[in-house]
C-alpha cells in the first residue's frame, strides 16, 4: 500500500504533461480556476489509467468554451445544461464542468441545477470521499477536505456528508458503491452501508438504463462476487435484480441441498477464470449468464420423498425468466437472445459423461449452441463445483472428450456452415413446388437427416425426399 507521500508523488507524475500544463495555463490566464477531480485523481493514486479526465472549474460553460477554442481540435456541448463542455486536445479527451451546488427534491431524480462559486462546495456533493478529491492547475496543489486519500489507502468507501443525504439526492450512488466494490476492492464503511439498507427501495425512481449501465460496470469489474454480495446484503438486489437474492433458498432440517445462491458466484467466478481459455475477457453476456443460469430453481424446487430436492426444467424456466428481468433492464436484443440461450443449454453436457454421445448428438449440440459455442464451453465448465475432487475430474476430462470429439466432427463436415445436401430450389424443382410452407417442411426434413446421419450426397438425398414427399 502506498504512503500518503508516494501517492501523491503519483499524482503529480500523471499530470506532468503538456496537457495539464496547457489547461491549467489557460483558465489561469483569463482569470478561473481549473482542477482535476474525481475519478482521475483516484486512479492516479491508484496507479490505474483512468478512462475519463474531469476537470471542474469556476468559469461558466460560455466562458469555458470561449476559453477552449483556440487550443482544442474540436468540442461539442452537449452537456451544457448541467454546466458540461467536452474537448478533444490531441489524443485526449476532456470533459470540463463548472461548480455545481445542485438541489434535490427527492422525488424525482432530477436536479435543479445551479452553479457554485468554489472547488470546495463542488467536492462536498460527490458520490464518495475517494472521488472528491482535487488537484488544482496548474500550481498543483491537492485539495482534500474530507480525507479522501486516507480512506483510499484504507480501502473504504464513505460519503463526503450524511450518506442519507447524498443517496437522497442521488439513488445510483448506492449502485455505484456496490460497482467500486467490484472494480476497486474497497469495503463500504459501516455507516454508508446501513444507509443503503435502508434506503435501497430508492432505486426505484432511477430508470432501467442507469441501473443497467452500473450493472454492467459491476459485473465486468475484477471481482464481480464482491459487488453482488453488496448489492444483496444491502437488499439493493431484491430491487434491481431480484432473481439474485431468490437463490438463497430456505433450509429445511429434513431436505438438504446446496446453497443455490453460493454457488452461483462460485460458478461466476470461475467463468471469469475460463475466459482467457476461450478468448473471452471481460465477457458480459458469459458472466450475465453464469450469475443467472440457476435462476430458474427457486420456481421449479420440489422437495422429493427420502429427503432428496429436483429443479427440474429450471434450465428452460431460468431462459424465460432471464430474458423477462434483461427486458426490464433495456438490455439489447442480441444480449438477451445470448444469455437465453446460454442457460437454456447449460445442462445439456451432463450426461455425456454417462454415456458417449452419437455424431448426430454432437452436431445438435454445436447447432443449438450456434455462435454461443465458446461461451457454452466457459459455462458448462464453470457449472462444476463439487468438492469432490475425483468427480470434478471425471466431468473435467469427459468436457475434454467433448470438445475433441466437436473439432473432429466439424473438420470432417464443416459444421460451421451446416446446411442440407439440398437447396430450397433444388427441393422446388424436384417435388414439382412453389414458395410455400411444403417447401419449408421438406427443408426441415432435410436438415434433421443431415444431423442425424451426416453428408448422404445429392443423390441419395433426393431419394429420401422423394421417398418422405411421397409417404406424408
Amino acid at each position: 500500500m502506498r504512503t500518503v507521500a508516494e501517492a501523491i508523488a503519483n499524482l503529480e507524475r500523471t499530470t506532468d504533461s503538456p496537457l495539464f500544463v496547457t489547461l491549467g495555463r489557460i483558465f489561469a490566464e483569463a482569470g478561473h480556476e481549473l482542477s482535476l477531480v474525481g475519478g482521475p485523481v483516484r486512479d492516479a493514486f491508484l496507479g490505474r489509467k483512468s478512462p475519463d479526465l474531469d476537470f471542474t472549474t469556476s468559469a461558466t460553460p460560455d466562458e469555458t468554451l470561449a476559453i477552449l477554442k483556440p487550443h482544442v481540435d474540436t468540442h461539442w456541448d452537449i452537456g451544457r445544461e448541467f454546466g458540461t463542455i467536452g474537448a478533444r486536445i490531441g489524443d485526449d479527451t476532456v470533459e470540463i464542468t463548472t461548480y455545481r451546488a445542485d438541489r434535490y427534491d427527492h422525488v424525482t431524480r432530477k436536479p435543479e441545477v445551479a452553479f457554485g462559486k468554489n472547488l470546495e462546495d463542488d467536492l462536498f456533493r460527490r458520490d464518495f470521499t475517494v472521488n472528491s478529491m482535487a488537484l488544482r492547475l496548474p500550481e498543483k496543489v491537492f485539495v482534500d477536505p474530507h480525507k479522501g486519500l486516507q480512506d483510499l489507502l484504507d480501502g473504504i468507501l464513505r460519503t463526503p456528508g450524511k450518506p442519507e443525504d447524498s443517496f437522497g439526492d442521488d439513488p445510483l450512488r448506492m449502485m455505484r458503491g456496490a460497482r467500486f466494490a467490484s472494480q476497486l476492492g474497497f469495503e463500504i464503511e459501516p455507516a454508508t452501508f446501513e444507509a443503503m439498507k435502508n434506503m435501497a427501495d430508492r432505486l426505484e425512481m432511477i430508470s432501467a438504463e442507469r441501473i443497467q449501465a452500473e450493472f454492467v460496470k459491476l459485473m465486468l469489474g475484477a471481482n464481480p462476487r464482491a459487488g453482488l454480495e453488496v448489492l444483496v446484503d444491502s437488499g439493493m438486489a431484491a430491487i434491481v435484480l431480484p432473481e439474485l437474492p431468490a437463490l438463497k433458498l430456505e433450509t429445511d432440517e429434513h431436505h438438504h441441498h446446496k446453497d443455490v445462491y453460493e454457488h452461483t458466484l462460485t460458478v461466476v467466478d470461475q467463468a471469469i477464470g475460463y475466459e482467457k481459455d476461450y478468448n473471452l475477457e471481460g465477457d458480459f453476456v458469459l458472466r450475465f449468464a453464469a450469475l443467472l443460469h440457476d435462476c430458474g430453481k427457486p420456481l421449479t424446487r420440489k422437495l422429493e420423498p427420502g429427503g432428496g430436492v429436483s429443479f427440474y426444467h429450471h434450465d428452460m424456466v431460468g431462459a424465460k425468466l432471464a430474458t423477462k428481468r434483461m427486458k426490464a433492464l433495456k438490455f439489447d436484443n442480441d444480449s438477451i437472445k445470448a444469455v437465453a440461450r446460454l442457460i437454456e443449454l447449460h445442462l445439456r453436457f451432463f450426461g455425456y459423461s454417462d454415456q458417449a454421445w452419437t455424431d448426430s448428438a454432437i452436431r445438435r449440440y454445436v447447432r443449438d449452441a450456434g455462435d454461443q459455442l465458446l461461451r457454452l464451453h466457459a459455462l458448462t465448465r464453470a457449472d462444476v463445483t463439487t468438492r469432490n475432487k475425483r468427480k470434478a475430474e471425471r466431468l473435467s476430462h469427459a468436457y475434454d472428450d467433448l470438445e475433441h470429439r466437436i473439432a473432429e466432427v466439424m473438420e470432417q463436415e464443416e459444421l460451421n456452415a451446416m446446411r442440407p445436401d439440398l437447396s430450397g430450389e433444388d427441393i422446388m424443382r424436384i417435388l414439382n413446388l412453389k414458395p410455400s410452407k411444403d417447401v419449408g417442411e421438406a427443408y426441415k426434413f432435410l436438415m434433421e437427416l443431415r444431423l442425424e446421419e451426416g453428408q448422404l450426397g445429392e443423390e441419395e438425398a433426393e431419394k429420401r425426399l422423394l421417398a418422405w414427399w411421397n409417404n406424408r
